[in-house]
């Protein structure tokens, strides 16, 4: 009977402890808290950037060169429901598997969406979705435009602009849109202007770079996210003109193809968990070569 208790009191002990040490292993597989920069692929570069003032946050940067011999663009392709629920949501790592991409990033708002703790949240993946403001992919329009929500555009020639008025023009291959337009030389003016994980899509004034900017959040100590002020000034320092503000919070993801699969760059945080995806509406997706 004593026997019994024991190994009763034991396997308490171990469910009670297990989550524990999840959480602390996944904290562990963070990206450390030190600068770095490489050549990921032929046309792109990736910059890890540590700010320790006014408070303890990660920027992961993408600089991607358009016009770059083997560089495409994806975004999610989604499906014309008469119920506007256009997408399936999906985890961006396997977004990126599932097409063989280089390199992915989440995108624009959508819902339905919850997040009480981790195992009480939606989207799941597979579930069925509506996209905020335009999307298109291939030059399919899945979601339409929307005043409010200003769109990041790609023609066919890889020239890519940010368009306020929500309305992409109609040579425009793919499309995401994002909540704000973020120019250095005109400042937002918001009441609230809060630290958080953000996703940031931005362009030089060719329309051929692009850099792809995640900041983690929601992590004290480790990194707890920027301002949208702080994002301008980080634009201004990389040499874009103008970004836009992609879904932010939870569904920040930075992904990368290597050979043992797809890698996260950042430390996404999805029901409270470091590490952990969300499985979002759409993704913008780039194809390119291997470093020669």
């Amino acid at each position: 009977m004593r026997r019994l208790k024991l190994l009763g009191w034991a396997a308490i002990s171990v469910s009670l402890l297990a989550p524990l040490f999840c959480y602390g292993k996944s904290q562990w597989q963070r990206p450390f808290q030190t600068p770095q920069t490489k050549q990921l692929f032929a046309g792109i570069t990736y910059r890890r950037q540590v700010f320790h003032h006014p408070r303890p946050y990660i920027a992961h940067i993408a600089q991607i060169d358009l016009t770059h011999p083997g560089i495409r663009v994806m975004t999610t392709p989604g499906q014309l429901a008469d119920d506007q629920n256009e997408f399936h949501a999906d985890q961006t790592s396997s977004f990126l598997t599932k097409h063989q991409l280089q390199l992915a990033v989440n995108a624009g708002y959508f819902y339905r969406f919850y997040e009480n703790t981790p195992w009480d949240f939606a989207p799941r993946t597979g579930d069925r979705v509506n996209v905020l403001g335009q999307s298109v992919a291939g030059g399919q329009e899945y979601s339409p435009s929307q005043a409010q929500w200003p769109v990041l555009c790609f023609d066919v020639n890889q020239r890519a602009q940010i368009i306020e008025g929500g309305q992409c023009p109609p040579n425009t291959l793919n499309a995401v849109a994002g909540s704000h337009i973020l120019d250095p030389h005109k400042p937002l003016q918001l009441e609230k202007d809060k630290p958080y994980a953000r996703s940031v899509a931005a362009l030089d004034q060719a329309g051929q770079t692009l850099w792809l900017i995640l900041v983690d959040g929601k992590q004290p100590t480790y990194s707890e996210g920027a301002t949208l002020a702080e994002i301008e000034q980080l634009v201004q320092q990389l040499g874009a003109e103008v970004a836009l503000n992609l879904d932010g919070g939870g569904s920040a993801t930075l992904v990368a193809s290597t050979v043992s699969g797809a890698s996260l760059l950042n430390a996404p945080i999805h029901g409270k968990w470091p590490m952990k995806e969300r499985p979002v509406a759409t993704h913008l997706g780039i194809y390119a070569h291997a470093v020669e």
